[in-house]
């Protein structure tokens, strides 16, 4: 399920970052529902080559008044077809990374891959947990997800836990 703008428009944050492809024209998931609300400012961006979607490529844009989020941050994850764990641990990175050198506490957050659910949603939860470590547990993401997703996350949490509680 792709995300809605009336329910990322419910949503306060400083930050909000997702990635972009490097072959997707025009961007979808949140970067999509970002540059409709920034009147095609992301495409524009493609178009002239400021932003090319590549592996390494992170981009800093107001949000406000458009959008409930003081900043945008858009990391390019290279080409889909090209996407693996790999590229998604190092986007997620760079994400935490950048997030992280803003100072900012609070973020929405889409992971990379998870629109076209390329990653399963409890997989990337371990993963966002591992990468951000005791570092970042005074920050709160909301994550992208749909409902489904959602159900799946918390129950890999629940247990996860109960797994860590009986173990010697």
């Amino acid at each position: 399920m792709a995300p809605e703008l009336r329910l990322l428009d419910a949503l306060e944050s400083e930050v909000l970052a997702c990635a972009v492809w490097s072959d997707e024209r025009p961007a979808e998931g949140v970067a999509g529902l970002c540059d409709f609300r920034l009147a095609g400012t992301i495409s524009h961006l493609f178009r002239t080559g400021f932003l090319s979607g590549e592996r390494g490529d992170v981009l800093l844009l107001p949000g406000r008044p458009k959008l409930g989020f003081e900043k945008v941050l858009l990391f390019g994850a290279g080409p889909r077809a090209g996407f693996d764990e790999g590229v998604f641990l190092d986007v997620l990175r760079r994400m935490l990374r950048a997030i992280d050198d803003l100072a900012a506490r609070i973020a929405v957050v889409e992971l990379p891959g998870r629109t076209a659910d390329l990653v399963p949603a409890e997989r990337a939860a371990d993963a966002l947990l591992e990468a951000a470590g005791r570092s970042h547990e005074h920050c709160v993401w909301t994550l992208v997800e749909d409902a489904a997703a959602r159900a799946r996350i918390t129950q890999h949490t629940i247990e996860q836990r109960r797994r860590i509680r009986r173990a010697p």
